[in-house]
């Protein structure tokens, strides 16, 4: 793989994973499918249509929609470190990354079908959407150790984040057209708009793939017997997990990012809520909002790229953390539309900073003599998961328990702290000669 390393067209082509999958994050997750589900799930007929039947439970439409986000980052978080090993042992975690990309992609296009009422339809391949999402993007992080030097890490990992957001911002505007605008396309309802708008995720997650499927290098396979890959990919696993329980830096930088994780995004997946819950904030607004997290997002990644080859990823993370203590501060005193503009704005420049700067920093950890990459990432991928499950339930029953969501953004603030200190515990153990800098 030595030979491989820092080839443009293979660079190039690795940040582009971000801008063909970087479109469900934002059409799927976070914009246009948040509003559709709770109007096309619901069950004719019945004294309360919001009410669905579930294998025989009744619950509420919106209720089934959080549930399905954490069931899929529950699973992501269940199978992607056991299926790592496997892709590590049998040296094909790019058809890992293919198959989870196809799987996510197909999925957004069954949306199109998800017609009112049809809700089954429509939760599963929500949830199928995600977990594809997930899984592909644990072994496209795990190339980058494999494909660029230390030194590249942190410009090419904003490079990454930076196309995402590009890609994710053009797509939404030409959907949000359809929606604005129907007399553009023929007088389309509103419906119809949105499901085009799943399809279009779909078809451009799957195209656009197609870039760092051709030019990304095929791993290779550690042992003969594929006999047992089951068994070495338990082994492979194992092995990581050992390696990493004598690493302190390691560890360390793991529980931080659990809590500076937990932290941000709980405030992207909840922000919105917060905007039109307790600043009664209308839809385009919220709209509004939320392409300017990925615009500011795109300066703040790039911002901390600098900033991490200046001081070292680790003092670049604690700044950038003391960021978001102030961010989550400044939001506790929020009351109008000109200052959540201004949060947002905030929110996205850090946000883009912190996503980039701790995936090139984790890589950085990764032992670059070694093909584990994907096993490493997997414990990454694990503590993203489900700091964000564990993150957005207890904000959500803050919420329920005192009715008060400025206090549960509060508490974000210690969250923070905690992370803020276990970094403080690396400065401490690191070697200068480290590459972290």
């Amino acid at each position: 793989m030595e030979k491989e390393l820092n080839k443009p067209k293979i660079l190039n082509a690795w940040a582009f994973y971000d801008w063909a999958n970087s479109v469900h994050s934002l059409t799927i997750t976070s914009a246009i499918f948040p509003i559709y589900f709770p109007i096309a799930a619901i069950m004719a007929g019945n004294s309360n249509p919001e009410m669905l039947d579930i294998f025989g439970f009744s619950m509420r439409n919106t209720v089934i929609y959080s549930y399905s986000i954490s069931i899929a980052f529950l699973l992501l978080a269940g199978i992607v470190p056991f299926l790592s090993g496997i892709a590590d042992y049998m040296g094909n975690k790019k058809s890992f990354m293919r198959f989870f990309c196809y799987l996510g992609s197909f999925s957004c296009i069954a949306l199109f079908f998800f017609t009112p009422g049809r809700y089954y339809l429509g939760t599963i391949a929500f949830l199928l959407s995600i977990v594809g999402w997930g899984g592909s993007i644990v072994f496209y992080n795990s190339f980058l150790p494999e494909i660029a030097t230390a030194d590249r890490f942190d410009s090419l990992s904003a490079k990454g984040f930076s196309l995402g957001y590009i890609g994710s911002v053009l797509l939404l505007v030409q959907n949000l057209t359809m929606l604005l605008k129907p007399e553009w396309y023929g007088q389309i309802d509103a419906g119809m708009a949105s499901r085009i708008s799943f399809l279009s995720v779909g078809i451009w997650w799957l195209l656009f793939a197609q870039i760092p499927f051709y030019y990304l290098p095929n791993s290779k396979k550690k042992e003969k017997d594929r006999a047992n890959w089951w068994l070495g990919g338990i082994l492979e696993l194992k092995h990581v997990a050992n390696e990493i329980a004598q690493k302190p830096v390691t560890k360390q930088f793991l529980m931080s990012f659990f809590l500076f994780n937990m932290g941000a995004q709980t405030v992207m997946y909840l922000g919105a809520l917060f905007g039109s819950q307790e600043l009664k904030l209308p839809s385009d607004a919220l709209i509004v909002t939320i392409l300017l997290i990925q615009l500011i997002a795109i300066p703040g990644a790039f911002t901390c790229a600098k900033l991490s080859k200046k001081l070292g990823n680790i003092l670049a993370l604690m700044a950038i953390i003391g960021v978001w203590i102030a961010v989550c501060c400044y939001a506790y005193t929020v009351t109008d539309k000109f200052n959540f503009y201004l949060l947002a704005a905030a929110i996205g420049f850090v946000m883009g900073g912190i996503q980039s700067t701790s995936r090139a920093t984790y890589a950085k950890l990764c032992p670059l003599h070694e093909k584990d990459t994907a096993s490493y990432f997997s414990f990454y991928d694990v503590c993203d998961r489900l700091s964000t499950v564990i993150g957005t339930f207890i904000f959500g029953l803050i919420i329920q328990l005192t009715g008060n969501m400025r206090l549960g953004i509060l508490i974000l603030v210690f969250v923070f702290a905690g992370s803020l200190w276990f970094l403080y515990q690396i400065k401490r153990i690191e070697k200068p000669e480290t590459k972290l800098g």
